[in-house]
């Protein structure tokens, strides 16, 4: 990795008709979308995609936040020396990090570095500040790589690896099993007791689980998935195909960074604002991911897919066995309850919300389907829209969808009442004091 400036100064110039360009993004924001874009070309699944935004985005807060200490630290204490460049800290940072999570990436990492310590050398004072800015710069390297190699360490015994043996379920009334078509064990059982990030453990915000099969509310949203989410015969409309697919495609680590990114670039948020924001997202986002495994691996719940089959099975007399009945889209290989999707998102759009209010206007895109947007006037509506996705889809019942909002809310609530909390200062200058 590399650790020092070295010949960036020579080849400032060179960048320096970009910088103009760029100028409506800072580190924080260049590195978020350099690691969205790393998720995707490693095809990052979206319980590891949390994971890797987490590590990524809590580097780069602690690295910027290290220099003047004005939030209380995810892992890290502030504690950089004086005269350290923040935006070189954030760099290095998000650098190291990536060059942890996708060493494959190297070539990608390592021009974006270049061309971001580049432009924070040429937008800072001339000829004579220049020794200057290069200790400065070199103070910032040298302390996002302690930090980010520091919450790499940290995270490498949080249970991730090694994996589990395979997760297989069982064959009882009610319980998940290996589903068509890929009939592939449970994903990444491990999640359900990793350790968190910022809430106590795991099962802190248990949900009291599914509805009985026998009881009326299971009947209920049993024929809602069963007359809504089949493949073939569904009264959906083409606008409701079309969000399952578009809501299918990505995972909400995409979703919801890509939305913060749209909405930070509306305002004047600080560097260290800007990362306070972006690593409270990611580590609701994370958290919630732990805590709807818990609840998925604690309840092992069928999925619709194999319930309609077997719904002769369930005692209920208002469900009825539909063996042929197939999903409008592939079944997740893991348990039902609570919906994932739901509960991961909630926990983002927790920390989105009490940043940018509850009613405000915003546009969803998706990484995997160019071109596709969707546009909310509030982010309860955008969050009904995706639980309508996965009921739609085929692939959960309703009551998964709203008890997965409920966990995740409850998840964003807790790390913002339990961390990012205003700190004592650190007392140290970044370029945004000079």
């Amino acid at each position: 990795m590399q650790t020092g400036t070295g010949r960036i100064l020579a080849i400032a110039v060179a960048f320096a008709g970009t910088a103009a360009m760029q100028a409506s993004a800072d580190e924080v924001t260049k590195w978020t979308q350099i690691m969205l874009t790393a998720n995707h070309t490693a095809a990052a699944s979206a319980p590891a995609a949390s994971r890797n935004a987490a590590i990524v985005e809590t580097s780069i807060f602690d690295a910027v936040n290290g220099v003047k200490g004005l939030y209380t630290a995810v892992h890290v204490e502030p504690a950089a020396p004086k005269g350290t460049s923040d935006r070189a800290a954030a760099v290095q940072a998000a650098y190291v990090s990536l060059m942890h999570l996708y060493p494959a990436q190297a070539a990608i990492f390592n021009q974006a570095r270049s061309a971001s310590l580049a432009i924070i050398l040429t937008d800072n004072g001339g000829v004579n500040h220049q020794q200057k800015m290069h200790d400065s710069v070199d103070a910032g390297i040298a302390w996002g790589q302690q930090v980010a190699d520091a919450i790499w360490n940290w995270r490498l015994t949080d249970g991730f690896t090694p994996p589990p043996a395979p997760y297989l379920g069982d064959t009882n009334t009610g319980d998940w099993r290996p589903t068509p078509t890929a009939f592939a064990a449970g994903a990444v059982p491990q999640f359900a007791t990793m350790t968190p990030w910022i809430i106590l453990r795991p099962g802190q915000f248990r949900p009291a689980g599914p509805p009985a099969l026998g009881s009326a509310l299971y009947a209920q949203v049993f024929n809602e998935t069963k007359t809504m989410g089949r493949s073939v015969g569904s009264p959906r409309t083409a606008d409701q195909t079309l969000l399952v697919q578009f809501w299918q495609s990505s995972n909400a680590t995409y979703f919801w960074n890509a939305v913060a990114l749209r909405l930070t670039a509306m305002g004047d948020m600080s560097l260290v604002e800007t990362a306070r924001l972006f690593a409270a997202l990611n580590v609701a986002l994370a958290d919630s991911v732990i805590a709807s495994w818990d609840a998925k691996y604690y309840f092992h719940s069928w999925r619709p897919v194999t319930a309609i089959a077997l719904a002769d099975t369930d005692s209920n007399l208002a469900t009825s066995p539909d063996p042929s009945w197939t999903p409008l889209v592939p079944t997740p290989n893991h348990p039902e309850y609570p919906s994932a999707h739901s509960s991961f998102s909630a926990g983002g759009v927790a920390v989105l919300v009490a940043t940018f209010g509850e009613n405000v206007p915003f546009v969803v895109d998706s990484d995997a389907m160019p071109g596709v947007t969707r546009s909310f006037t509030s982010f309860d509506g955008a969050l009904a829209e995706l639980a309508d996705a996965r009921v739609f889809g085929g692939i959960h019942f309703r009551t998964a969808c709203d008890d997965g909002k409920a966990l995740g809310t409850a998840v964003g609530h807790f790390v913002l009442q339990n961390s990012f909390r205003p700190g004592k200062g650190n007392g140290n200058f970044d370029e945004e004091d000079r």
